[in-house]
């Protein structure tokens, strides 16, 4: 067991130094990257709905599936706009792995993200709350049985997921700051 530590003390030594912060660690990058990934699915999800496709509308229930089974063209539009809007959000999460502008505009890109990431959360987390009322009959919502399991097992939870992943991308890029501001990095 000694041996294990010494031989990890020599590797850590060995490495270079790296400056201003540059690393935020695997699992940072690992984090960001997954924030990304579940951010174009998102997006691909509402642009494969909006040019006409149905599979997994019914799972979303209410007034959107009626919209999506008459086919109405303004709805289509909203679909193509919240599809553009969610690929926006990546952008931040990208700006996050890029060695770009200084630490002021990184940590508040960091923050931004975090916030995000608790609305995101707290929004999947309001809407479980409530479907879940309604599915013990407490509430009074447009939902069938198919689309309120759908809601409760598979469409919130994927909502927390994606402010997690928000939320731990911009903790990892304020770490990311906060060390370089540790090595003389900030601006």
């Amino acid at each position: 067991m000694e041996s294990d530590r010494g031989w990890s003390r020599r590797r850590s030594a060995a490495r270079p130094a790296r400056e201003k912060g540059e690393d935020m660690g695997r699992h940072g990058i690992v984090v960001i990257c997954a924030g990304i990934g579940w951010t174009l699915l998102f997006a691909a999800m509402s642009f494969y709905w909006a040019s006409g496709g149905m599979i997994g509308v019914e799972s979303l229930g209410g007034a959107i599936y009626e919209k999506a089974m008459e086919r109405d063209p303004e709805f289509a539009a909203v679909v193509w706009a919240t599809g553009f809007v969610k690929l926006a959000g990546a952008i931040p999460l990208i700006l996050l792995l890029r060695n770009g502008p200084g630490g002021s505009f990184r940590r508040l890109l960091a923050r931004f993200c975090m916030v995000v990431g608790a609305l995101l959360f707290l929004y999947g987390l309001a809407n479980f709350v409530t479907i879940s009322l309604a599915g013990m009959n407490v509430l009074d919502f447009d939902l069938s049985r198919y689309a309120l399991v759908w809601r409760l097992v598979f469409w919130e939870p994927f909502w927390m997921a994606g402010g997690w992943l928000y939320f731990a991308a911009g903790r990892a890029g304020l770490r990311r700051v906060i060390a370089g501001d540790r090595t003389g990095g900030a601006d």
